[in-house]
């Protein structure tokens, strides 16, 4: 009798648990996604964790779920981690609660728990149907299984180099070039250096039935083939325009894949492309829309006729995952002999010089700053991305004070995450990262902290949601008074009343009470050799960084004389050395990986030293803003409700914690 009744005790305490878990995946689920749930029994249910964000297959959830009865709807939004069910019955849907609940459920890399509640009713739209970009066409099986094969077997990955071919392993994938090789040092060709015996034979059908169908004018010499492992990716971006002609073409071969393509208006398609099909790019698709493939192992694909090309379907009765396999693409161009003359200039390293005479200069409006950051600031990080979280190591010791000095449970986010090093400096705060750069927010992702993409001028997160926030070395990107005043309101409005910021810029002094900072080094150079330049004066007196500029950035150094005489005309700094404007360009010396063996501060040393990047690294350039002494202090005094905690200098930044006054606290100044 006594046993028996210790074990409905301990039922029962298992009972209150998993009651005690459903009710917070309840509240999770109306404060996050505004899903309200509701305690009496319907024919709906909410499945918390069963969704394919959470890596949760169509197939998977419908077998746990049919169980219980016939299952009438299964919604499962993209990339959420909870899906909708609507039983035949309430008694169905009822049965689905009490024994599904708490119920374990294994996929392909982890074990979660699925939560049920009842729902009134789903209210789960599907998004617009996206068409495919203007010029992009799919073509399924365009190769035989027996040419893929022979496609497939015809590459060699065991020797990195060969006579015939040019082979390099980065970071997310594998790559050979026929014909000419590409040069991601500078996104260009070789024109007079083809490689020797041209494209593989075996590609010479697949070619002459491009041809004979129309999906190419002129045959292509040049040819670039990618291998993929389930993980791997390539990052958005567009072929530069003048090393190749317009139309791109691309097969498919050993898996398929979903490929996402960018509108620079923020309109974004995912398109499927099957195996053994042909992708092929022309005119908008090819010269405007960014293309790139997300470095993870599932892709959400439709369930039923899931090889079909085209954009992904938005039904979200109809979507499941599917597991990437090993993918190679075959991607042929034809090498351009004129410059580009497309219809669209203004991304055009062609014919960019004839519409930027001007070297970037201080912006006078909201406008100009945007495009001045934009190009100098978000698309460098995409690009120094894996370099720059290399060199990013060591938290500061004094971040990491503040963040250890707040109370336990704390909500903090981190606007301008970076690689996410404060995110996990405190394992008893509640921490998210939000970052402009994707790239960054990847890396995050696969150190398993909570980021997201966002600007930090409107993040999406409710208004008082955070007891503290940190922005370390973000503001002084902003390029106007307004914008960088703009990022600081957006802080303040995360914040709880009586919450804190922490905010870190770098400073103009980069000697202070007679101290240098670690930022400087003793400069070898004669005073007038390490003096800043114009971006005229120092591109065409330095050889090295003239040739390996990125492209985007190339037609913005071709200068004319008189424009370096421009007062608003922006400097490029002297890396290592004193500051001597305050709006200026530092220079980015990218390498493709950096030494494990290496300190952090070693790596950052040799990423902004001109006499220690390697002589074929390209080069970037990042806007900055350098504070002098009282400037963050006098922003921050002109924000209301808002006190000056605490003011410091710390190894050439400028640093206040600020605090958001509680209701009728008199501001303090």
């Amino acid at each position: 009798m006594e046993a028996s009744c210790q074990g409905n005790v301990k039922l029962k305490k298992e009972e209150r648990k998993l009651f005690r878990k459903q009710m917070k995946a309840s509240r999770t689920l109306l404060r996050h996604e505004g899903i309200e749930t509701v305690s009496h029994p319907t024919q709906s249910l909410v499945v918390a964790n069963g969704g394919l964000g959470n890596g949760v297959s169509r197939q998977q959830l419908l077998e746990v779920l049919m169980k219980c009865g016939s299952v009438a709807a299964l919604l499962m939004p993209p990339n959420k981690p909870y899906a909708f069910v609507t039983f035949g019955s309430t008694e169905e849907a009822l049965m689905a609660h009490t024994t599904i609940n708490g119920f374990q459920l294994q996929t392909e890399d982890q074990t979660i728990t699925l939560y049920l509640n009842f729902v009134e009713k789903v209210d789960c739209k599907d998004s617009a149907c996206q068409k495919l970009p203007a010029g992009l066409r799919v073509v399924e099986e365009f190769v035989s299984s027996e040419e893929e094969q022979q496609l497939l077997s015809s590459i060699d990955w065991g020797s990195d180099m060969s006579s015939e071919s040019a082979q390099k392993t980065l970071k997310h994938r594998r790559v050979k070039h026929y014909g000419y090789e590409f040069r991601y040092d500078n996104n260009d060709v070789d024109k007079d250096s083809p490689l020797p015996g041209g494209l593989p034979e075996i590609c010479e059908e697949v070619l002459e039935r491009c041809l004979e169908k129309g999906y190419v004018n002129i045959k292509p010499d040049q040819l670039t083939v990618n291998q993929y492992e389930p993980g791997q990716g390539i990052p958005p971006h567009v072929d530069t325009h003048s090393p190749f002609e317009d139309t791109i073409i691309s097969l498919s071969l050993g898996a398929k894949t979903v490929m996402d393509f960018k509108h620079p208006d923020g309109r974004s398609v995912a398109v499927m492309l099957p195996r053994r099909s042909l992708l092929v790019m022309t005119g908008e698709s090819r010269y405007l829309w960014t293309h790139g493939i997300t470095p993870r192992k599932f892709d959400v694909v439709p369930a039923s006729e899931a090889d079909e090309p085209g954009t992904v379907s938005s039904d979200i009765g109809d979507l499941t995952i599917n597991k990437r396999e090993t993918r190679t693409s075959f991607t042929f161009r034809k090498v351009r002999r004129t410059p580009c003359d497309c219809a669209y200039p203004s991304v055009c390293d062609s014919q960019g010089s004839k519409n930027q005479d001007c070297a970037p200069s201080v912006p006078q409006s909201d406008g100009d700053a945007s495009r001045l950051e934009r190009k100098f600031v978000h698309k460098v990080y995409e690009q120094i991305a894996d370099h720059f979280s290399n060199t990013r190591h060591s938290p500061w010791p004094k971040v990491v004070e503040f963040l250890k000095s707040l109370p336990r449970a704390s909500v903090v986010a981190d606007i301008g995450c970076g690689n996410g090093k404060y995110l996990g400096v405190n394992q008893e705060l509640c921490m998210m990262g939000c970052d402009r750069s994707r790239n960054l927010v990847d890396i995050c992702g696969e150190r398993k902290f909570q980021a997201f993409a966002s600007d930090a001028l409107l993040v999406p997160l409710r208004s008082g949601i955070c007891d503290a926030c940190i922005s370390i070395a973000v503001i002084h990107h902003f390029s106007t008074e307004e914008r960088r005043l703009a990022a600081i309101n957006e802080l303040v409005r995360l914040l709880r009343p009586g919450g804190r910021a922490l905010i870190y810029v770098w400073a103009m002094e980069q000697e202070y009470k007679k101290q240098k900072s670690k930022y400087l080094k003793k400069n070898k150079a004669k005073p007038e050799e390490a003096m800043p330049g114009t971006l005229q004066q120092e591109f065409s007196s330095n050889r090295t960084e003239s040739s390996t500029v990125s492209s985007y950035e190339a037609a913005d150094f071709k200068k004319s004389p008189s424009v370096a005489q421009n007062q608003c005309e922006l400097r490029v700094h002297m890396n290592r050395t004193s500051f001597h404007s305050q709006d200026l360009l530092v220079p980015w010396h990218l390498k493709e990986s950096v030494e494990k063996n290496k300190s952090a501060e070693e790596a950052l040393r040799e990423s902004t030293d001109h006499s220690k990047a390697a002589e074929n690294a390209p080069v970037f350039h990042r806007f900055y803003h350098v504070f002098c002494e009282g400037e963050l202090e006098n922003l921050c005094r002109k924000i209301e409700n808002v006190t000056i905690y605490s003011n410091y200098y710390d190894q050439g930044n400028w640093c206040v914690i600020i605090e958001k006054c509680k209701p009728f606290c008199v501001k303090m100044v």
